[in-house]
């Protein structure tokens, strides 16, 4: 993974991070919804058939590590 990469993994992290921690403070959040759009941002990921270029794959990648993260952080805090 090259320099442009990495940078673009780490902030798509971030920013998705970011986003499902704002979407968990809402009366309305369900921690399944988070569960059900990581299990299709996994299927997402593994369709790369098409070859979608390594700053595509950089992005889904930061935005899988996130999803992954913040589910660790729900279970361990709501376990």
């Amino acid at each position: 993974m090259n320099q442009i990469e990495q940078q673009i993994l780490e902030e798509e992290y971030q920013v998705m991070l970011d986003h499902l921690t704002f979407r968990s403070e809402s009366p309305s959040f369900k921690i399944e919804e988070i569960e059900q759009e990581y299990h299709h941002l996994l299927i997402y990921q593994g369709q790369d058939w098409d070859g979608r270029g390594q700053v595509k794959n950089a992005e889904i990648q930061g935005h899988v590590h996130a999803y992954e993260v913040f589910l660790k952080r729900w279970r361990d805090k709501h376990n």
